[in-house]
C-alpha cells in the first residue's frame, strides 16, 4: 500500500459537548490499501471523531484534509462529496423498500429512478467485493448480515473509498463475521481506506492491519497491529495496566431456580417468537442464551420477568425447599410481592431500564420507591447508592444529579447494570449487559455477574460475543428460530459448533444435555 500521503489527514481535531471534551487536539491519519481499527474506551471520543469526519458533527477546532488538500466537511453530502461515508451500528434502512430502492433513496443523479439500472450497478459492486445481495429484496425480508451489507453497498453506489463502520460486528454469527471480513480485506485490496470501530480485541487482531488508541479523547498512538497484543492495546485504551482473563468457578450445589416449560409466545402481530422452549435455569450458574438477533432472545427475558404475554408454557420459580411457584400471568409487582428477587437488564436502556430525563439518583430510587411505607420518599439511600455504582463501574458523569440521557450509551449501560445488581436479587436476567461497553468496563461486569453466580444468583445471560459465552458461561442455550436447538456446557462448546447451531446448521444432538 501507497502511505506517503494519508487519504485522511486530522490535526488538532477538537470537540466540546457543554461542559465535556470529547475531542482535545485529535491526529489522526488514515491511509488507502489498510484496514484501521480505532480503539478507546467508552466515552474516548471515537465515534465523536469519525462522526465529524463523516458530517455529522463539526470540529470545534482542527483541520481536516482529504489526499493532503484541506476541507470542510459540515454534512454528511460534504463527506459523500470527498468519497467518506460511514456505516452506522444501527441501520438506517426503509423496511418496506428493495435493497435497490434503499440504495438510491435520496439520490438526485439522473436515472437514479430506473430500477433495472439500479440494480445492474448493485450487482456490479457486490461481485467486485463478494457481497451477497438481491436487489430486489425488501428489507423487511432480510437477516441483519444482509441489511448491512445493504448499507455497505449503499456508501459503495455513492462513490465511497474511505469507509467507517461502527461495531460492524455487534449483533453478527461468527459465519457471518467472517464473510464480512473477507468481503472488508477485498475492498481494502482494491484501495479502499477502511476504518472500524470495534471493541472486540480478538477481531481487531485478526482483521486490522492497523491501530490507533484514544484515551479521554486524546490521540495516545498508534502502530501496525502485527507488533502489538490485546493486552497492550488495552493498557494503552485504559492507562493502566489492566487483566483481561474471565475467572469461570465451578457452580457449588447448584439447585433449580427457573423452570421453562414449553414456553410458546407470539409478537403483537402474531408471529410466533418463541416455540416449545424449554430448560431449567439453576442457582449459583451462569446460564448463556445464544442466539441470532431476533429470535427470540428478548421475548424469553421479558417472560420471565412477567413483561410479555405468553401463549402457552409454563415458567415456574423454584423455592429453597423446592416448592414452586409460576410465574406466568403475573406482572413484575405481583412476582415482587411473592417475595421473588428478580433483576432484569433489558436490551432497551432507556426504553425499558433507565428514565433518560431523570437523573442518577432518581433512577436507583425507581428500584426502590415501594419498599418505603413513609408517605416522605427516601433520596438519601439511593444517592448513595448511585454514588457506589458511579465509583465501583467508573461511570463518566459530572454528578448523580445529571440527566441519565447526557451520559454516553456505554455509561447509561453500566448505571444499568449496577443498579439492578445492587438490589441482591436471586435472579439475574442479563440481555447484552456489555453492549456498548468498552474492554476495562465489560471486564467488569463479567466480574461483577461472576461474584453475583458465587453468591447463589441464577444468572441468565443473554449475549452477542460467543467468545465471552464459551468463557464466562457454565451452560449455554443455543435459540434459532425461536426453537432451542441445543443446550452445551460452556467449558466444552466450540465457537464454529454454536455459530452453526444458530443457524440451524448441525442439528439438534445436544438437544435436552444438561437440562
Amino acid at each position: 500500500m501507497d502511505n506517503k500521503i494519508p487519504a485522511v489527514t486530522m490535526r488538532d481535531i477538537s470537540k466540546t459537548f457543554g461542559t465535556v471534551l470529547a475531542n482535545d487536539k485529535v491526529w489522526l491519519d488514515i491511509y488507502r490499501g489498510e484496514i484501521l481499527a480505532l480503539l478507546g474506551e467508552n466515552g474516548s471520543g471515537k465515534t465523536t471523531l469519525m462522526n465529524m469526519l463523516s458530517g455529522i458533527y463539526y470540529p470545534d477546532e482542527g483541520e481536516i484534509c482529504i489526499d493532503g488538500k484541506p476541507v470542510v466537511i459540515s454534512s454528511p453530502k460534504d463527506a459523500f462529496d470527498h468519497g467518506i461515508g460511514m456505516i452506522h451500528q444501527h441501520f438506517k434502512l426503509v423496511d418496506v423498500l428493495t435493497a435497490a430502492e434503499n440504495i438510491v433513496l435520496g439520490l438526485k443523479e439522473p436515472g437514479r429512478l430506473n430500477m433495472e439500472k439500479v440494480a445492474k450497478k448493485v450487482r456490479e459492486i457486490c461481485d467486485a467485493y463478494g457481497f451477497d445481495v438481491d436487489p430486489n429484496q425488501k428489507i423487511y425480508d432480510m437477516s441483519v448480515s444482509q441489511k448491512q451489507t445493504v448499507e455497505i453497498v449503499k456508501v459503495l453506489y455513492r462513490g465511497a473509498d474511505i469507509l467507517i463502520l461502527d461495531e460492524p460486528t455487534a449483533v453478527l454469527t461468527p459465519q457471518e463475521t467472517e464473510k464480512l471480513f473477507a468481503v472488508l480485506r477485498n475492498m481494502r485490496d482494491s484501495g479502499k481506506a477502511i476504518v472500524i470501530i470495534t471493541h472486540k480485541m480478538h477481531e481487531v487482531e485478526s482483521l486490522s492491519d492497523r491501530v490507533a488508541i484514544l484515551n479521554k479523547g486524546r490521540f495516545v498512538g498508534d502502530m501496525l497491529t502485527k507488533n502489538t497484543n490485546a493486552k497492550e492495546m488495552t493498557n494503552m485504551m485504559v492507562g493502566h495496566a489492566v487483566d483481561l482473563n474471565i475467572h469461570r468457578p465451578e457452580p457449588v450445589n447448584p439447585k433449580p431456580r427457573i423452570q421453562i416449560e414449553g414456553l410458546t409466545v407470539r409478537s403483537i402481530d402474531g408471529i410466533l417468537k418463541l416455540d416449545d422452549v424449554s430448560f431449567t435455569a439453576y442457582s449459583g450458574e451462569i446460564l448463556g442464551i445464544a442466539g441470532i438477533s431476533g429470535c427470540g432472545q428478548k421475548e424469553l427475558l421479558e417472560s420471565i420477568a412477567g413483561l410479555q404475554k405468553v401463549e402457552k408454557g409454563s415458567i415456574r420459580y423454584v423455592e429453597d425447599d423446592g416448592s414452586t411457584d409460576e410465574l406466568i400471568g403475573k406482572d413484575p409487582l405481583a412476582i415482587a410481592s411473592m417475595g421473588v428477587s428478580l433483576s432484569f437488564v433489558p436490551e432497551d436502556r432507556l426504553g425499558m431500564g433507565l428514565v433518560g430525563d431523570m437523573d442518577l439518583t432518581d433512577n436507583m430510587m425507581l428500584r426502590s420507591f415501594r419498599k418505603g411505607h413513609s408517605i416522605f420518599t427516601d433520596r438519601l439511600t439511593p444517592k448513595h447508592l448511585a454514588e457506589h455504582v458511579v465509583e465501583e463501574l467508573d461511570v463518566n458523569t459530572p454528578g448523580v444529579s445529571t440527566p441519565v440521557r447526557r451520559l454516553s450509551g456505554g455509561n447509561v449501560q453500566k448505571v444499568l447494570v449496577g443498579r439492578e445488581i445492587s438490589s441482591a436479587p436471586t435472579v439475574l436476567l442479563t440481555a447484552y449487559a456489555v453492549r456498548g461497553l468498552d474492554i476495562n468496563s465489560s471486564y467488569t461486569i463479567y466480574d461483577l455477574i461472576t461474584k453475583q453466580k458465587q453468591a447463589g444468583v441464577a444468572v441468565i445471560y443473554v449475549g452477542e460475543d460467543l467468545d465471552v459465552l464459551l468463557e464466562l458461561c457454565d451452560r449455554i442455550v443455543v435459540l434459532c428460530g425461536g426453537k432451542v436447538s441445543g443446550i452445551l456446557d460452556g467449558r466444552t462448546a466450540e465457537k464454529n459448533q454454536v455459530g452453526m447451531m444458530m443457524t440451524r446448521i448441525g442439528g439438534d444432538e445436544s438437544h435436552g444435555e444438561n437440562q
